[in-house]
């Protein structure tokens, strides 16, 4: 983490939910204080403007993909970065004030992305109630607990908050479903590598080139670099214009993506850094082990080649 540890976070609010189950998994944030925010961009502007250390958004979901306001702010804006990722279970319950049982169940409260993907659960187990759409899954349980509803589709911390009982767990059509959450901090030193490391990059591609996607690619293939995400965003200057997101393996510290960043810095529009930080450890990693650098593309070979052209320079042809 840049600087001192941070102690103040704000993250994607309502209290309740998913971000804030998984900003309590940083031991920082379980110590110090943490602030809903009403919208990504407002928790981003937040750290901007000093009134918080870090903030914690989502970056992307398995089952539905990128979340398109997160990958817009980080680019809009003063620059923030990456310090580290969380990667989360999506783990839905349907939960009811005690004593309630399944066949009472009538009407449901669901944020919309939540009953979408227990949609099979609900129509094998509640096929005559009535889903009714709230803002956030932390609305959902509240519905629930002030029995405007029924019954509630929420995460797990949310029926606690609201003392719920919990008839079902585990009711997502997906059981492996996860999202990705990021931190976000004020530009400063990267966190130290650890030998399994992620680095983030917003990429602006020349659009008069030919090639100049497959371009950029390549300077991290020939150099090793194991691409692990492209995602592509509208620039919002006409159509076809458009900003790519990369994520790929390693940390700017390491050699070979130190010259990969060079060389996207050279034949690139723009490039912006959007952090190196630890990749996601655990039973939700994707990956459960680093991918390893082809032959003669490790730190050590980078090492080796840089010590011998200097020898050259310096004419020691041994």
């Amino acid at each position: 983490m840049p600087g001192t540890p941070p102690t103040r976070f704000v993250y994607l609010g309502p209290e309740g939910t998913f971000a804030e189950q998984a900003l309590r998994t940083i031991p920082a944030a379980e110590r110090g204080s943490r602030t809903p925010a009403r919208s990504v961009p407002e928790a981003l502007d937040a750290v901007r403007a000093g009134d918080a250390d870090a903030a914690l958004v989502p970056l992307e979901n398995s089952i539905g993909g990128a979340v398109a306001v997160t990958l817009d702010e980080m680019v809009d804006g003063e620059p923030l970065v990456i310090t580290r990722e969380v990667v989360l279970p999506v783990e839905f319950v349907l939960a009811t004030p005690p004593g309630r049982t399944l066949a009472e169940v009538h009407t449901v409260a669901a944020h919309p992305q939540a009953s979408t993907q227990c949609r099979r659960w609900l129509r094998e187990h509640l096929p005559d109630a009535v889903v009714v759409d709230v803002l956030s899954n932390a609305a959902a349980a509240l519905a629930a607990t002030e029995r405007q509803q029924d019954a509630a589709i929420c995460a797990p911390i949310g029926a606690a908050r609201q003392r719920l009982a919990i008839l079902a767990d585990k009711i997502a059509d997906h059981d492996d479903a996860v999202t990705r959450f990021v931190l976000l901090s004020r530009p400063g030193p990267p966190p130290p590598r650890t030998g399994d490391d992620l680095t983030s990059l917003a990429v602006y591609i020349a659009h008069d080139r030919v090639g100049a996607l497959l371009a950029v690619l390549m300077e991290l293939a020939v150099r090793g670099v194991n691409l692990t995400r492209i995602e592509s965003r509208p620039t919002g200057e006409a159509l076809g214009r458009y900003a790519f997101f990369l994520d790929c393996t390693g940390h700017v510290a390491d050699d070979r993506v130190g010259e990969a960043l060079q060389g996207l810095r050279r034949i690139c529009a723009e490039v912006r850094f959007l952090g190196s930080y630890p990749r996601h450890r655990g039973s939700t990693a994707v990956a459960e082990r680093p991918v390893p650098a082809p032959a003669g593309l490790s730190d050590v070979d980078y090492a080796d080649a840089a010590a011998w052209l200097t020898r050259l320079r310096a004419g020691q042809l041994s």
